[in-house]
């Protein structure tokens, strides 16, 4: 039997994503420039390897009661159940209840963009979500589904830090309030992480090595988004309320 080698495949996928990002930081002196065509770059990485039920876009966030997000990165979403994407003049809104997960994206990982990013969680978080029933082809009813946590996370090329990890995180991390939870990052030629967190217990850390940081991210991602299963089916009436007529 032919072999395929899964692991070089892996490798070769991150070595060729991390050399587009330094070519950017080298060519784009820049600072927009570099930071959009960083940005862009994981937004297409992620919208060819994901699922095609998963839709990726920079985008803000709004919820039935006309509150706004700060404008996130990259937001991964679903449209079977919420069909509402707004596009005004380039810029697109998306509603809360079809947002799995949001990452904030910056050049380098330190204390300053780590909170920024769990600034940027949060105001998504604290959208309203609806949910309603959903109605079956063969006639039967699926009662309405309670709201899974949207997950949050940050994407970077390298770190300030020099060890990535280590106490200054973990001191971040710790100081969060449960909306600002950060829960993946890839630090692309540092490594990945994958945070569970613990009312009681607090929080517990998964690593990955350097080599294998991007696949690591990427996988570990895609578990979490299939334990979330189905973002719950958006609440038509409540969005309705904002009519006059209604």
């Amino acid at each position: 039997m032919n072999q395929f080698n899964l692991r070089d495949a892996f490798n070769g996928t991150q070595q060729e994503m991390s050399a587009i990002l330094k070519a950017n930081r080298m060519v784009n002196v820049h600072a927009p420039t570099k930071g959009a065509v960083t940005e862009e770059r994981w937004r297409e990485w992620l919208q060819e390897y994901l699922p095609k039920r998963y839709c990726v876009s920079e985008a803000f966030v709004v919820d039935c009661n006309s509150r706004c997000s700060q404008q996130i990165d990259l937001v991964i979403y679903d449209r079977q159940y919420s069909p509402f994407v707004w596009n005004v003049r380039g810029a697109k809104y998306i509603p809360a209840e079809s947002v799995y997960a949001v990452f904030e994206i910056k050049q380098s990982l330190d204390k300053d963009n780590l909170e920024y990013a769990g600034e940027k969680i949060k105001s998504v978080r604290l959208l309203n979500r609806t949910n309603a029933p959903i109605y079956h082809a063969e006639g039967y009813i699926s009662k309405p589904r309670d709201p899974f946590t949207i997950l949050g996370g940050i994407l970077t090329l390298d770190s300030g830090w020099s060890d990535p990890f280590d106490e200054p995180f973990i001191k971040v991390i710790d100081a969060f309030e449960p909306l600002q939870h950060v829960d993946l990052g890839c630090v692309l030629d540092r490594g990945s992480f994958n945070i569970t967190y613990n009312a009681e217990s607090g929080h517990s850390r998964e690593l990955s090595t350097p080599e294998e940081s991007l696949i690591y991210f990427f996988l570990k991602l895609l578990s979490r988004l299939q334990r979330m299963g189905t973002v719950p089916a958006i609440d038509i009436e409540q969005y309705a309320r904002v009519l006059s007529s209604i």
